[in-house]
């Protein structure tokens, strides 16, 4: 599939979408998003242009946390479809031309895995050291091992009555560690990992990769005075994570991963890795060539919204991920709020960072939904379907609400609606007289693919024209990036040029309401995009920006 005038892996220029396949579209009317329904769906992703789907996981799962709980990494959940529904979907992704991402857990399973079944057996069980076990502290073990939290808040261990001991979980209670010292562990997840890959899929998201690799002294985590994480620093909960999370182990597992992919037959394959912490931090992850090809960097879902905070975010990524390593932007996914919450739902802005991420050097991953401007569903604690929510029900709503725009979801559900295809029952997602998993928002009549497709000026045509000009010009998808002068344009506009094989183009970004001129850097420039419908406005080398406006323009 790579072009032979491509000098770059297809995966340092692509463009990631990502599918919850169970809320994504349900195409055998049980209420819940499958296979076939993201089959079904693939000429709109074609259309869109974006170039890889990353599928969260289908996995055979309890699904007691939809599918980030695996029973069996070999088999398909049945309320997804079969290994078949799989195959034609990988293959019918590739006949497009687009690639396909599998969602990987590596860090844990579900309780009702054959291998935690076992290991809890006994403490003789051939299984026992597949996954984190300790006797207790005080009289009788009536205490945890040590002090240590999960990710989100409570002790991460868990007192098994049978065997009389604690195992360990980094999220959820019902999804125990597995123990990578054990060899035998890293050997049978490595093995998936092949699987996997060898069966079609061009790469891997690989959740909570940083959790692998514990202290194995098990000394307790220091204090902090951190309340809560946040997407640069996961420490949290008045503790730090410093003995549960970022372990060098785990570096050094990562080269180990990237080797095993690299020694695949075929294609070039890629790992993305979900890691919180400081650029810096995670740079760690993909320096020197052989780790991950990339990480996850969250920082801009919270990062204000001002020309100035943008700048200052692009300079500290390029000042920790300088080329060959690359950047990634990402607005919204599965557990955080949506990208609309934090510009007030204003169609304009959530424009101007769609155009943002879709220009900047990096790998854009784009949340199900954005592309039309999906919101979030205020969704109660109490009947909620996301465990995390189930476990804070206690909390009043008004208070979880707060947590919302501040970028904590108590209830992930809100992010997890049903797609919008149209203004039909059920927002098109089901057939009508069905029951969806979860409610279709309320503005689905109007927020929907059908309804903006017919729209030149709704998101929904700003992400194809943006998907188009990306994939034609080099110096978007494959070009370096330099920040115009500080002092180059009035405040509340940003810009940066992108360059590749002399192929210059130039970016300005309005982050203000009222209009503003500007001067572009180049001589005889010219319009290539514009994210009000038409062209933009230029005069000469001067530019007048309307309110929110991205424009793109080519020297020479």
């Amino acid at each position: 599939m790579d072009s032979p005038a491509h000098d770059s892996p297809w995966w340092r220029r692509t463009t990631v979408y990502q599918i919850y396949p169970r809320s994504f579209f349900d195409a055998n009317g049980d209420g819940i998003g499958d296979l076939r329904g993201v089959l079904a769906k693939l000429d709109h992703l074609a259309e869109l242009g974006v170039e890889t789907l990353w599928l969260c996981p289908f996995y055979k799962s309890p699904q007691a946390d939809h599918g980030y709980d695996i029973a069996d990494y070999y088999g398909v959940a049945p309320e997804y479809g079969n290994m078949d529904d799989v195959r034609r979907l990988v293959d019918a992704a590739h006949a497009r031309g687009m690639r396909v991402v599998a969602d990987m857990v590596l860090n844990h399973t579900s309780i009702e895995h054959p291998w935690f079944r076992e290991s809890r057996s006994s403490r003789s069980s051939p299984k026992r050291d597949f996954y984190i076990w300790r006797r207790g502290k005080k009289p009788r073990g009536a205490a945890p091992p040590n002090n240590w939290r999960s990710l989100v808040g409570p002790r991460g261990w868990h007192h098994d009555p049978a065997t009389d001991e604690w195992y360990w979980a980094s999220f959820l209670p019902f999804q125990p560690d597995l123990n990578y010292r054990n060899p035998a562990v890293e050997a049978a997840m490595l093995d998936v990992v092949r699987h996997w890959l060898g069966f079609g899929f061009d790469g891997l998201r690989l959740d909570i990769f940083h959790a692998l690799f514990k202290d194995e002294s098990f000394q307790d985590n220091p204090f902090s005075p951190r309340p809560l994480p946040s997407e640069d620093d996961p420490d949290g909960f008045f503790q730090s994570f410093r003995r549960t999370l970022h372990h060098p182990d785990t570096i050094a597992f990562a080269r180990r991963l990237r080797a095993a992919v690299d020694a695949i037959e075929g294609a070039p394959r890629f790992l993305v890795g979900e890691v919180f912490g400081s650029p810096g931090e995670l740079r760690r992850y993909c320096e020197g060539g052989d780790g991950l090809h990339m990480v996850f960097l969250f920082k801009a879902m919270r990062t204000p919204f001002r020309a100035g905070a943008f700048r200052a975010l692009i300079e500290e990524l390029e000042r920790h991920f300088p080329p060959p390593l690359l950047p990634t932007w990402v607005f919204g996914n599965h557990d955080k709020p949506r990208r609309g919450v934090r510009v007030g739902h204003h169609p304009e802005r959530e424009k101007l960072l769609a155009a943002l991420q879709l220009t900047a050097r990096g790998v854009p991953f784009i949340y199900y939904g954005e592309e039309i401007g999906m919101r979030d569903l205020e969704l109660p604690l109490a009947g909620a379907q996301d465990p995390v929510a189930k476990m804070y029900r206690f909390v009043p709503e008004a208070a979880a609400r707060s947590l919302g725009r501040r970028g904590i979801l108590l209830n992930r559900d809100a992010c997890r609606t049903p797609m919008q295809w149209s203004s039909a029952p059920n927002a098109g997602f089901s057939p009508p007289g069905v029951e969806p998993w979860l409610p279709v928002h309320p503005f689905a009549d109007r927020v929907n693919v059908e309804a903006q497709a017919r729209d030149r000026g709704s998101i929904l045509e700003l992400y194809r024209r943006l998907l188009r000009l990306r994939a034609d010009h080099p110096a978007l998808h494959d070009g370096a990036l330099t920040l115009h002068p500080d002092d180059a344009h009035p405040p509340d506009v940003l810009g940066y040029r992108r360059t590749h094989a002399g192929e210059r183009i130039d970016v300005l970004l309005h982050f203000g309401e009222g209009a503003r001129r500007v001067t572009l850097p180049s001589d005889e420039p010219r319009v290539l995009f514009s994210s009000y419908p038409g062209s933009g406005e230029l005069r000469g080398k001067e530019a007048i920006l309307r309110p929110y406006e991205a424009l793109v323009t080519q020297s020479g």
